[in-house]
């Protein structure tokens, strides 16, 4: 299982158009993920103070779109990316958080 933190309005427009997109992969080319126990580093760094956050339950085993674990430099930690949009039948879990 991998996440992804997504807004509750994104994640909705997500379920509407039945696959997801999160900005990260039209600039950087992926979707940025994070294995569990890097969830709490990611809010703390980049959510800090939102409160309109779900948090996707994503099996890995279920994606379309190829998975690679890369190197994030700031942090010396590999992370999950997802290189394509997200089919919402991947996601097995949505909670908000």
């Amino acid at each position: 299982m991998i996440y992804h933190v997504v807004t509750e309005i994104n994640w909705q427009y997500a379920l509407e158009n039945g696959f997801y997109e999160a900005e990260s992969l039209a600039k950087e080319g992926f979707i940025h993920a994070s294995r569990q126990n890097q969830v709490a580093g990611v809010l703390e760094r980049y959510y800090k103070g939102q409160n309109d956050l779900m948090l996707l339950h994503i099996n890995e085993k279920k994606l379309t779109a190829p998975l690679k674990y890369e190197l994030a430099p700031s942090v010396n930690e590999e992370f999950p990316h997802i290189y394509g949009r997200l089919n919402i039948d991947a996601v097995a879990k949505a909670e908000k958080i």
